[in-house]
């Protein structure tokens, strides 16, 4: 651990009439070392009950390191960006992963109303696509999410490969919000503590070829985020602030926004 001192220096450059430029360098401690207190002494870590055998499987499991091939879904130029989204989901819905975990399945609601999006298109569950080059390749692969029943979102990754897609990621929870920071996908997922939540973020891993969870943790939540308390019923509503009326001035249109 480096000492937390501070030493004031000062360079002084000396030519030499012979030998060219010399650098040389002084330093003066400015009147002396100032302590910073006293640093808090380094300890181990200490195995607790060492005794106990080792687990050798997961508790539970919920998708990562799972992939699958797309079946029917060709992109021979490695350009996810023309890909249907519908489409890629409907034939994902026959793909086989390379091992169950049962997280790539969906209801049999939404698998209803995925098959309706072409005629029922206000109630298809597929929301747009978004697209970042998550494994460092060059080339984008594909982030969708599917709607599912009490607020929840299935959110999966595509990948093209060898002329294939296939999917790298799928995991479902009812989440907060889903981010995409650098090559990182995150996803803030609420806690059943108040004033806290989950973040996790899942990262490309090239050895086992999928999208792990790379870090998972709990955060306070901040201020400007926390639930605001909702005004008393018995409260007089505020008075609207007066705008000057323009005779020339056309309704505005209502602009919705897609949300999860």
């Amino acid at each position: 651990m480096r000492p937390r001192h501070r030493v004031r220096c000062r360079t002084a450059v000396a030519l030499g009439a012979l030998a060219g430029l010399a650098l040389l360098t002084g330093c003066s401690s400015g009147g002396g070392l100032r302590s910073a207190g006293r640093t808090p002494t380094a300890v181990g870590p200490a195995r607790l009950w060492p005794w106990l055998p080792p687990a050798s499987a997961a508790p539970y499991d919920y998708g990562e390191g799972e992939t699958a091939r797309i079946p029917g879904i060709e992109v021979p130029d490695g350009d996810v960006h023309r890909l249907d989204p519908v489409a890629v989901v409907r034939a994902g819905l026959a793909a086989r992963p390379n091992r169950s975990s049962g997280t790539a399945d969906l209801p049999a609601d939404t698998v209803k109303k995925i098959n309706a999006c072409r005629t029922e298109p206000a109630s298809c569950p597929v929301l747009r696509p978004y697209f970042r080059d998550l494994t460092g390749d060059g080339r984008d692969e594909m982030v969708l999410g599917i709607r599912l029943a009490d607020h929840q979102l299935s959110v999966r990754v595509y990948m093209p490969r060898a002329g294939e897609l296939t999917r790298i990621l799928s995991t479902s929870d009812a989440v907060i919000s889903v981010e995409l920071a650098g090559r990182d996908l995150i996803m803030r997922v609420p806690s059943a503590i108040t004033g806290y939540e989950y973040r996790t973020a899942w990262s490309w891993d090239a050895r086992q070829r999928a999208m792990l969870p790379t870090q998972d943790e709990i955060q306070r939540i901040p201020p400007s985020r926390a639930p605001q308390p909702r005004p008393s019923a018995t409260a007089p509503p505020a008075r609207p602030t007066a705008a000057p009326a323009s005779p020339t001035a056309a309704p505005s249109a209502g602009v919705s926004a897609e949300r999860r």
